[in-house]
């Protein structure tokens, strides 16, 4: 049986620490539910360590029902979130609830992701009286990257942080059960859960949220492009992948491999009939 919001919110009045990793296809899903991580974050980040972009923004929402269909179709446990991608939920409410629903029934996802706060409070409440759970998503938000001039730090000015503090409330009063704070200064993202009744997932947020997400990439140094502050790489296997592929590369042009041991041996009376074919074809 799946991971349920309900088990979220009793994970934060138990004070038992969320974690939540992103997972885009079979392997890394069933790595996750293997080792027991209760939530899989079908993200939009997909963009950047799978399909090379530079940011999310090039992402749509078939990449994302792509990906989230296979996550949920190999797992049974762990709680599948869908992102809903650049600009497929910002134009109405109505236009947000259209592509959550296709989320939800085409990749079978467990809840939707958005980012955004004060502003996208009344497309949230609208997508929850649906039926269909909300996460929320406040701090840096990526799909604003452009706005923002890159991937910097939100809320330490005091404004700015009162305004991340609105934007929690507002997010949490439209109903949204959980929200992820992205690059917050440690301190801000405390104040906020304790504030909150709803769990707080952070990355780049400190360690006082209710619940970690990263980047499945990052934390096994599969995508070098760049290495985030946020994150810690607890294996190197993007360097040792590199390496094996060298080394297949190397034996193949050396003819060191395949080997016998790679081989399948042929029935010996069906390779002489085929030799004997073979020579009588060469000398007629």
């Amino acid at each position: 049986m799946r991971i349920t919001i309900r088990d979220f919110q009793k994970m934060k009045k138990d004070g038992q620490p969320i974690v939540m990793l992103t997972a885009y296809d079979a392997m890394s899903a069933r790595i996750c539910e293997a080792v027991g991580v209760p939530a899989i974050l079908v993200g939009d980040t997909l963009g950047m360590v799978v399909q090379g972009y530079d940011s999310t923004i090039p992402v749509t929402l078939d990449h994302i029902i792509y990906h989230a269909e296979i996550v949920s179709r190999v797992t049974t446990k762990p709680l599948v979130i869908g992102d809903l991608p650049f600009m497929t939920y910002s134009i109405s409410p109505e236009q947000a609830l259209t592509n959550a629903a296709r989320l939800m029934q085409e990749a079978r996802v467990s809840c939707v992701k958005l980012e955004g706060g004060e502003f996208i409070a009344p497309t949230i409440e609208r997508i929850v009286k649906a039926g269909i759970p909300v996460m929320a998503h406040i701090g840096l938000t990526p799909q604003s990257v452009n706005r923002f001039g890159g991937f910097r730090v939100q809320g330490r000015e005091l404004e700015s942080a009162r305004q991340l503090i609105r934007d929690a409330l507002a997010i949490q009063a439209a109903g949204a059960f959980c929200v992820v704070l992205e690059l917050v200064p440690a301190e801000l993202a405390q104040l906020i859960t304790e504030m909150l009744d709803i769990p707080t997932i952070g990355i780049g947020a400190g360690p006082h949220c209710d619940g970690q997400v990263q980047v499945f990439h990052d934390i096994l140094a599969l995508f070098w492009d760049f290495f985030p502050r946020h994150t810690k790489r607890y294996a190197n296997i993007g360097e040792q992948m590199q390496a094996a592929v060298a080394q297949y590369l190397d034996e193949v042009q050396k003819k060191v491999f395949p080997t016998t041991a790679n081989s399948f041996k042929m029935n010996a009376e069906v390779l002489k009939i085929l030799q004997e074919e073979v020579n009588s074809r060469e000398s007629g």
